[in-house]
Order: structure tokens, then C-alpha cells, then sequence
């Protein structure tokens, strides 16, 4: 299937490593020209096209537009992957924690879509995807402040849809599940040496679909099946897919 984005350029958030890593790498083979972005200069050593900067913060953002206008990259693609957890309950989660995970998940996207949306609109072209997560429909106790700023990212998607209708741009989001990365696995491994689930993979995983995420397909998401529904989303093909927060969670929500 012909993709129709050979020849477009698209920038991926946090890309240095693991599912944006993926992500950038799939776009790359259906001929897009690959922007790649890590937070700090050395995370991109000896890559190609890349970018650097804090999306957390105004300033690490100008960077980013400074080193873009000087490559002379008009992003036809946005693909903000960037987002990260951290440990919080209620009652014990300070407000700057809370703070930080609305710059590092919304503001961080809501600041490189106000950069590529008027080029974008002078195209009359577009693709916007935000990695998201399930936890935007169904929300644990837990990290109560990565789910609220995740729910806000899922909902940023809808408002700028609406603001972009006519234009040629679409924007989704994609809220995967567990997704099975190097870093995951490794958890759910020492997890299981304390538990006795065995050390094969295969036994452990199982476990962990028993235990914390019970889904239809029996197992977790890898990187790559993420990748090519982001790829995709950004495609000519998806031309009509606007405004949607699609899950890749096997079935793990349950609801119509």
C-alpha cells in the first residue's frame, strides 16, 4: 500500500530512543525525510537530521524552531512522542509535580503545534499525532497527575482539530497500552524473580496480563505495531481519520 508521504518531512519528539526511536524509523522507510529530537545535544550524537532542546520549557522550544529554520525544515509531519510518567498518589503528589507533568505532556505539544501549524496551513497539508495513553479513558488511582495531563493532551487533540477544520491538517491521538520496550521488560523481569513467574518472557508475560493488564489479545504491544499506526495516521491515507483518540491496547478497554 502506497502511503503517499514519500518526499514529506516530519519531526518526531524524543526520537533519540525507544518508541520514538521506532516511530521515526518506520516513517524513514516509507520515504519520509526524518527529523529525529532528543532532549540534550549528546543524545543525538551521530544522527542525521535531529534537533535538541527541553520541550518542557519555552526556552528549550525556541532551540528547537532556531535549529529548524536553520536546516531550512518546513514539518508537513508532527509526530510529539515526547511525554513521560512520574511515581505520585494523591495526597502525596506536590503541586510542582503536577506542574511538571502538564509542561512535559501538554505544553510541550501545544508549543511545537503553534510552531508548525501556520506552515502547515500555508501547505494546506498536515499530519499532527500525539502519543497518548489508555490511562486517558480509564485512569488509575495512581499518578493521578500523568493521567490528568494525559486526559488534557487527549482533549488539546479535539479543540485543535475543530480550530483546523478546512485546513488539510488532521490531528489524532494514540493511547497505547503496555507496550513491551526494553526498559518495561526489564521491570516486569526483576518483578517476576521476586514472584517465582519464571524467566522466559513468554511465562512472564502471561503473568502480566493475568495480574495488571488483562486484554483480548493475550499479550503486550511491541514498538513497531505503535510505529505503523502512527505511520499510518500520518499518511494520505488517513486522510479522513480527524480528531480521534484510538487505542492500541488489544482490547483492554472495554466499552462502545
Amino acid at each position: 500500500m502506497d502511503l503517499g508521504i514519500s518526499g514529506k518531512t516530519a519531526l518526531v519528539t524524543g526520537s533519540h530512543r525507544g518508541t520514538g526511536e521506532i516511530i521515526a524509523s518506520t516513517l524513514k522507510a516509507e520515504g519520509v525525510r526524518v527529523i529525529r529530537h532528543g532532549l540534550k545535544e549528546e543524545d543525538l550524537a551521530g544522527e542525521g537530521l535531529s534537533v535538541w532542546g527541553d520541550l518542557a520549557t519555552t526556552e528549550g522550544c525556541d532551540r528547537i524552531a532556531a535549529q529548524l529554520h536553520d536546516m531550512g525544515a518546513r514539518v508537513q509531519i508532527l509526530v510529539n512522542n515526547y511525554g513521560t510518567a512520574s511515581p505520585g498518589k494523591w495526597g502525596k503528589t506536590p503541586e510542582a509535580d503536577w506542574l511538571d507533568m502538564y509542561q512535559k505532556n501538554v505544553m510541550s505539544v501545544a508549543r511545537l503545534c503553534e510552531l508548525v501549524i501556520p506552515q502547515m496551513k500555508n501547505d494546506g497539508w498536515g499530519r499532527i499525532v500525539n502519543l497518548g495513553t489508555i490511562g486517558s479513558h480509564q485512569p488509575n488511582s495512581i499518578m493521578p497527575h500523568y493521567y490528568a495531563a494525559k486526559g488534557a493532551l487527549a482533549t488539546l487533540g479535539v479543540s485543535l482539530t475543530k480550530e483546523l477544520s478546512g485546513t488539510g491538517i488532521t490531528v489524532n491521538t494514540v493511547s497505547p497500552g503496555y507496550i513491551r520496550t526494553p526498559e518495561l521488560e526489564a521491570g516486569f523481569r526483576l518483578k517476576a524473580e521476586k514472584k517465582g513467574w519464571g524467566s522466559e518472557w513468554a511465562e512472564i508475560e502471561q503473568k502480566v496480563v493475568e495480574t495488571e493488564f488483562p486484554n483480548a489479545c493475550g499479550r503486550l504491544a511491541s514498538r513497531e505495531e505503535v510505529a505503523e499506526l502512527v505511520t499510518f495516521l500520518c499518511s494520505e491515507r488517513a486522510a479522513f481519520i480527524n480528531g480521534q483518540n484510538i487505542r492500541i491496547d488489544g482490547g483492554a478497554v472495554r466499552y462502545v
